[in-house]
């Protein structure tokens, strides 16, 4: 094939079929060897002479793009990529945090300090490889992109070092096409590549996959309008997959064995809708579809705003997921602050339909319904936001406290320049004041709680629950044990 596509060892596994538990891949070193950490949280996935049976989604569009252009490509697993590499003429990385400057590794890494990100050693890994190199030598190719992609800009030198001849930036069916032919036939191509608004591509332009996405993960939208300033996706138009589109990829996953499916879009809450008030009509009719097809369903991302406007409706689509199939359901949400202010100044529109000073009790009704609908969230916190004050903090702390009965994890996470605030600077670890330190403990002491609680259900259909549950519960500990210290 003239195509090869990859992605490391870390984003190349199934998690135990459970999408969240591949967080831990931030996690840095520790007194775990490498062997037993992999298995415990990045686990291979057994191949086809090489070729995984899932693979990352954004991966899985790229592919279906290029094949769809007509381009000759084949996705492997990174641990085979000799087999494969002597006769291709480009490789395709996908990356999710190859230096590890994303919001989670950069926390965990300088609170821990115990080494290097698991995911930036794996992605460092690939590239190193003496058969990449080796057909590096002789004219391969190598285009880099995923949502990781911004983090080259900060890398340069790694670049050069490793040979990397163009990084792509953005959503990129609409030219990844003309990219990789200006590769094969040996233009020159662009150091980086940010994609345009122009060139974001409009729901008919964005390709069904055609293999399957690791965990059925499926996206059923693109963007988001709650325009927060630091974030990059509400840069980009909001897009809401037809039901029809959302089915056939579902079958790609089904009919490879998968019986479940996390839908991915920034508030699942929303689908459809074309404001922040939830469509009634649309949400439902998803989730009796998807239920229709597979056993479980998780979501990828919601907001508490989006919760709390509805608590009935939110009920309605608990009825449909909660089964004899199906005990839990959960997903990301950024509360990022306690601070009616902060809300205000850098993320105005993420209450809304609610008032700014109204946030603090739009959590608190959101975190109500969601425990009880069996909805167990992975919250985070953002740490250092600019212009923020020792008053900010003080109204999270209480926040949170106010949350001790919320079956969730919440998780701060030092600010990472992105979206409208990319020129701002990076928070750091050695401007951690008492208040931040007060927040991290009283976050700790939530998670440490509820992560045993959520520990025991989340593996308890698997035979090996019993092991997992004993480790997992230690490495909680651990983590915990080592912030502790470092927060003395």
């Amino acid at each position: 094939m003239d195509i090869l596509l990859t992605a490391d060892r870390t984003l190349m596994s199934t998690y135990h079929s459970n999408e969240f538990v591949g967080f831990g891949t931030t996690a840095p070193e520790n007194f775990f060897p490498d062997w037993l950490f992999q298995w415990l949280i990045f686990p291979p996935m057994k191949t086809k002479k090489g070729v995984p049976p899932q693979a990352p989604y954004g991966l899985r569009k790229i592919e279906a793009q290029l094949l769809n252009e007509g381009f000759d490509v084949t996705t492997v697993d990174p641990d085979y990529l000799k087999y494969y590499i002597n006769n291709a003429k480009i490789l395709g990385i996908h990356v999710m945090d190859p230096f590890g400057l994303g919001p989670a590794t950069t926390t965990f890494a300088r609170t821990v300090r115990t080494g290097e990100a698991y995911l930036v050693k794996y992605f460092r890994y690939v590239l190193a490889k003496p058969e990449v190199r080796q057909a590096k030598k002789r004219g391969l190719k190598i285009i880099v992109g995923g949502p990781g992609a911004w983090q080259f800009k900060y890398n340069p030198d790694f670049v050069e070092e490793y040979g990397i001849d163009c990084v792509v930036e953005g959503e990129c069916e609409k030219i990844v096409g003309g990219l990789f032919k200006k590769a094969l036939n040996n233009e020159d191509l662009p150091d980086f590549l940010e994609v345009s608004i122009k060139d974001t591509p409009p729901l008919e332009e964005i390709p069904d996959i055609k293999n399957p996405s690791i965990n059925g993960l499926i996206e059923i939208g693109r963007g988001c309008c709650r325009g927060c300033r630091f974030c990059s996706v509400t840069l980009r138009p909001l897009r809401w997959y037809p039901l029809e589109k959302i089915e056939r990829e579902m079958k790609v996953n089904i009919n490879a064995g998968i019986t479940y499916t996390v839908l991915h879009a920034e508030d699942v809450m929303l689908y459809g809708s074309k404001n922040v008030f939830p469509d009634q009509k649309k949400i439902l009719s998803l989730h009796r579809m998807v239920k229709r097809l597979v056993g479980g369903i998780g979501w990828s991302h919601a907001s508490c705003a989006s919760v709390a406007v509805n608590p009935k409706l939110f009920s309605e689509i608990a009825d449909i997921v909660i089964d004899e199939k199906q005990r839990w359901w959960g997903a990301e949400i950024g509360i990022e602050t306690g601070s009616p202010r902060l809300i205000k100044e850098a993320m105005p529109a993420k209450a809304n339909p609610f008032k700014p000073e109204e946030w603090p009790e739009v959590v608190k009704t959101a975190a109500g319904t969601m425990n009880d609908n069996s909805f167990v969230a992975a919250c985070t916190l953002i740490v250092g936001l600019p212009e923020e004050t020792g008053d900010d903090i003080i109204k999270t702390i209480e926040l949170v406290d106010d949350l001790k009965d919320f079956k969730s994890l919440i998780v701060p996470l030092f600010f990472v320049p992105m979206g409208q605030l990319k020129n701002q600077e990076w928070f750091k670890y050695e401007e951690l004041s008492e208040l931040h330190k007060e927040l991290l403990r009283v976050c700790v002491r939530h998670d440490l709680y509820w992560a045993r609680k959520i520990l025991d259900s989340y593996f308890e259909a698997q035979w090996r629950a019993p092991v997992f549950s004993v480790l997992f519960k230690f490495l909680v500990w651990y983590v915990n044990y080592k912030a502790r210290k470092v927060l003395q």
